[in-house]
C-alpha cells in the first residue's frame, strides 16, 4: 500500500495503525471517548480475516484479548477510565504470564463514571499501579493524531518483543481532534513479532531464563504443550513455592524492561540549547505548551520544552540533565499533579516545580501557561 495523507482523528489513527502493526483480534465494550476505535475495527477486521468481538463487559474483553494472544494473534482492546479499572486484575495476569497485548485507555475525567465526554489525564498512576504486585509495564502517550498512529505501532512492537502488556494512554482531545496524518507505505514500517521457539516441542522450556530475559513464546495449538498460570511458576510454567526459583523468575520479570530501557524511552526536546525555565508536558497539553513557550521566547524569556512520549518506565534519568539546569520547571497536567509528583520524587527539588492543573473537564490553555512563564521568577 503506498503512503497516503488523510484527515482523521486520533481514534481512527490508532485503529488504522493497529491494523498495519498486524492486529487481527479486537475485543471490547463500547465506552466514550474510545468507541470510534471499536467502530472502525468492527468494519475493517472482518475484511482482513481478522476477528472483532463486542464483549459483555471490559473484564471479558481483556480476557478474550489475552486468550487470542496466547493462540498467536496480535490482539488489543480499547476503553476509558471506568473500563480500564475493570481490566486491572487481568492486566496483572498478562504481566505475570508474559502475554503480549495492547490496551488503549482514552482518558476521561473520574473517579467512577466521572466526566464521560470530557478530557483528563487522571489515569497516569492507574496505568502503572492499577494492578497489584511488582510487575513491569510500558505506557506510551501521544499528543496528536499522527503521534497516535506511530505510538500505536510502537506499542505492538514493544509488546511483542518484550512479552508485556503495553498501554497507549491517550486523552479525549487527542482522540477526537481531526488533523492531517500521513500513513506510510507498509514497507516503511518496522514490524516486530514475538520470538518463537527454535527447538522441537519436547525440548521447549516456556519460561527459560537466559541472557535476553525474554523467553520464546509458542502458540497454543502449534503442538507446544505448556502450562500458563497467574501463580509464580518455574521454568516449565508450573506453580512453585521454592523461594530461590520465585526470586529468579520475578527478578527477571522486573528487570527485563530496564535491560532494554533505551529501546523503550522516547521524548522530544525543543528550545533546549539555551533555557532557564523548562516546561515538561505530555498528551494534548503539549499544544498549549508549545504555543506558550514560543510566545515567551519571542518576548526574550529563555524557556525550553520537553514532551514525554513514554510515561512508564518513567524517564527520570533521561530528563535529569535538563531539570538540573532549569531554575523553574512548569508542568501542565489535566490532573492534580501525577507526573509532577514523579519529577519531584525522582528528579529534582520541589521548590523548582510549578504545577498547572485542571480536573474540571476543560483543557489547559496557552494563556494559562504563558502567564505562568511570565510571572514565575
Amino acid at each position: 500500500m503506498p503512503s497516503k495523507t488523510m484527515m482523521i482523528h486520533g481514534n481512527t489513527a490508532c485503529a488504522e495503525a493497529a491494523i498495519m502493526a498486524g492486529c487481527r483480534f479486537f475485543a471490547g465494550y463500547p465506552i466514550t471517548p474510545s468507541s470510534e476505535i471499536a467502530e472502525y475495527l468492527a468494519y475493517k477486521l472482518p475484511l482482513l480475516d481478522g476477528i472483532f468481538i463486542q464483549m459483555e463487559d471490559e473484564i471479558a474483553s481483556i480476557c478474550a484479548v489475552i486468550g487470542a494472544s496466547i493462540a498467536g494473534l496480535k490482539a488489543m482492546t480499547a476503553t476509558s477510565g471506568p473500563g480500564f479499572s475493570l481490566m486491572q486484575e487481568n492486566i496483572g495476569f498478562a504481566c505475570i504470564a508474559e502475554i503480549p497485548c495492547v490496551i488503549v485507555d482514552v482518558q476521561r475525567g473520574g473517579p467512577s463514571t466521572g466526566l464521560p465526554t470530557l478530557p483528563s489525564q487522571q489515569d497516569v498512576m492507574q496505568s502503572r499501579w492499577g494492578t497489584h504486585g511488582e510487575h513491569p509495564i510500558i505506557v506510551l502517550t501521544p499528543s496528536s493524531a499522527s503521534e497516535t498512529f506511530h505510538l500505536t505501532i510502537k506499542a505492538f512492537n514493544l509488546s511483542e518483543k518484550f512479552r508485556v502488556p503495553v498501554i497507549l494512554l491517550t486523552d479525549e482531545i487527542t482522540a477526537h481532534l481531526t488533523e492531517k496524518v500521513t500513513i506510510p507505505d507498509k514497507d516503511q514500517i518496522k514490524i516486530i513479532n514475538r520470538k518463537k521457539p527454535a527447538v522441537p516441542p519436547e525440548k521447549y522450556i516456556p519460561y527459560q531464563i537466559d541472557d535476553t530475559y525474554i523467553p520464546a513464546m509458542a502458540n497454543f495449538g502449534d503442538g507446544y504443550r505448556y502450562h500458563i498460570t497467574g501463580l509464580v511458576r518455574d521454568e516449565q510454567g508450573f506453580p512453585t513455592n521454592d523461594p530461590e526459583i520465585i526470586e529468579k523468575q520475578l527478578i527477571r520479570l522486573n528487570q527485563k524492561l530496564e535491560k532494554y530501557r533505551n529501546e523503550i524511552i522516547e521524548y522530544d526536546t525543543q528550545f533546549t540549547e539555551d533555557f532557564e525555565k523548562l516546561v515538561i508536558c505530555y498528551g494534548s497539553p503539549y499544544r498549549a505548551a508549545k504555543n506558550a513557550v514560543t510566545r515567551a521566547r519571542d518576548k526574550g524569556i529563555k524557556v525550553g520544552l520537553i514532551k514525554l512520549k513514554t510515561l512508564w518506565p518513567f524517564p527520570g534519568e533521561e530528563i535529569k540533565p535538563y531539570t538540573a539546569k532549569a531554575k523553574k520547571i512548569i508542568i501542565p497536567e489535566m490532573n492534580l499533579g501525577q507526573v509532577a509528583y514523579l519529577i519531584k520524587s525522582e528528579v529534582c527539588d520541589d521548590d523548582k516545580i510549578i504545577k498547572i492543573n485542571k480536573i474540571n473537564g476543560e483543557p489547559i490553555t496557552p494563556e494559562e501557561i504563558y502567564k505562568t512563564l511570565i510571572w514565575s521568577d
